[in-house]
């Protein structure tokens, strides 16, 4: 048969054997269930109604202070009903009709260490009504994590003793509320929840607590599960700021299909809706359908996916992804199992928005070791002054954000027998980080049956970075 595969800016085809090949796509050999009819009248609903705290009109009134704090533009796509652009108007309109002023609501993207996003970005996510009514009178901020005057250190929460440090303007206000995504995420098996203010609205430190080899390498992390020790973390986080501050945070979640489409909205304590969401999110996202356990997966690498340009250029966001890949489908794969990836692999680590990428990679090549082995220079670079500068006013990524790309990178070495970048235009940048490179994914079958024999069973999942994937299971899986 042939598949289509994603490469770069292009499509590449490969002949693959009909009798053992299998396609799956995110939506499509698995249909999503149903999107919300309505999805205005149920994220209403869901806002009048939470569970498990007061709503809005109980909590504010006049001179109150709220701050709405909504994703970066990685997650929740841009469509005019998508749930940030459904869930803020409804949320402002009920602190004002409670009688908070208009000037006392903030909008804060919670960027974390991701790059600040740009002002055209802001008004994509949350539309044109909401951006130049708050916008212009500096209501709506990137969160900034090195900005140390707007950052309050909460200490050292008590059961996994991470160090927590959280947005000093969330922290003082009266009304914090969580607008979030409950989407398949190899991190802790779900956005959203506690995940997004444990990540989003906190600095480095806090967030070294979790994105590091120790907590990405455990058993319990591959594959992926919301019980890992990094999810667990994320709700201690979470919690411990719900302490300090003396208030719970009022999260909207909405449950995104493949296409970032609403499936279901639920608002109140996070505590109580995580796990209400993750069992309808659950039905979509660990997709209970494999028959055999598969030899090879076969991938396709665009440019541009939701970090930003540069996953199939940059060899550390390549394996990242790739590694990705690995933690939501372990179950479906064998033990002894290989990658094949169409990869332009030029080596463009797109320096702007990505500055401290290159100077991790030639770390590595330094270290000579493995991938893990480099985080132990997180500590300095997080700190370098050029870097931060790009983060804070040129919408770079924060320096430590490599390290956790990199650790993570780890994982599909630690979990495959070989890698295989096909197309790479500069071959020697996927072969520095341990990847096998061969012109065609036809050559890449062929090397590869000395990894796994003859006839190998293949796992084809052409626009794996192009839908919200899913996490695969075994169809006769009990969990």
């Amino acid at each position: 048969m042939k598949v289509t595969f994603e490469y770069g800016k292009e499509f590449v085809e490969a002949n693959l054997p009909d009798k053992n090949t299998d396609v799956f796509i995110p939506g499509e050999t698995v249909p999503d269930p149903p999107q919300l009819e309505d999805k205005y009248e149920a994220t209403r609903q869901s806002i009048l109604n939470p569970i498990g705290i007061k709503p809005i009109s109980q909590q504010v009134k006049k001179g109150s202070k709220v701050v709405i704090i909504f994703p970066d533009r990685v997650k929740g796509g841009t469509q005019e009903d998508s749930h940030r652009k459904t869930s803020i108007p409804i949320i402002i309109d009920e602190c004002l009709k409670a009688g908070v002023e208009k000037k006392d609501i903030h909008l804060l993207c919670s960027n974390g260490l991701h790059r600040k996003n740009t002002e055209e970005e802001i008004r994509s996510l949350l539309g044109d009504k909401i951006f130049d009514e708050f916008y212009p009178t500096g209501q709506i901020a990137n969160h900034d994590s090195e900005d140390h005057d707007n950052l309050v250190d909460l200490g050292y929460e008590e059961k996994f003793h991470s160090h927590v440090v959280m947005n000093k303007q969330v922290y003082d206000c009266d009304l914090a509320v969580l607008i979030g995504h409950t989407l398949g995420n190899p991190y802790g098996g779900y956005s959203g929840g506690y995940k997004h203010c444990a990540t989003g609205i906190t600095n480095w430190q806090c967030i070294s607590a979790h994105h590091t080899p120790e907590v990405m390498h455990r058993q319990d992390f591959v594959p992926v599960s919301s019980k890992s020790l990094m999810r667990q973390k994320f709700d201690a986080i979470g919690q411990h700021m719900e302490k300090c501050m003396g208030k719970k945070f009022f999260t909207c979640d909405a449950v995104l299909d493949s296409k970032q489409r609403q499936i279901a909205v639920f608002t109140g304590d996070a505590t109580l809706i995580q796990p209400l969401s993750w069992e309808v999110a659950d039905k979509r996202t660990y997709v209970k359908w494999a028959k055999k356990k598969y030899d090879v997966m076969i991938v396709g690498m665009p440019i541009k996916f939701h970090y930003g340009d540069g996953m199939g250029t940059n060899p550390i966001l390549m394996m990242q992804a790739l590694s990705a890949q690995i933690i939501r489908h372990k179950r479906v794969m064998k033990e002894n199992c290989v990658i094949i990836a169409a990869s332009v692999c030029d080596g463009w680590f797109h320096d702007e928005e990505f500055p401290s990428y290159r100077e991790i990679f030639e770390t590595f090549q330094k270290e000579g070791n493995i991938l893990p082995d480099v985080a132990k220079y997180g500590e300095k670079l997080a700190q370098d002054k050029e870097y931060i500068r790009k983060y804070r006013f040129e919408h770079g990524y924060h320096p430590y954000h490599g390290f956790s790309m990199i650790s993570c990178g780890h994982i599909a070495e630690m979990n495959t027998s070989a890698i295989y970048i096909v197309g790479a235009k500069a071959p020697g940048y996927a072969r520095a980080m341990g990847m096998k490179t061969r012109a065609t994914i036809e050559e890449a079958l062929k090397d590869a049956q000395k990894y796994v024999g003859k006839n190998p069973k293949i796992l084809a999942m052409p626009k794996a970075y192009t839908t919200a994937s899913v996490h695969l299971c075994m169809a006769d899986d009990k969990e």
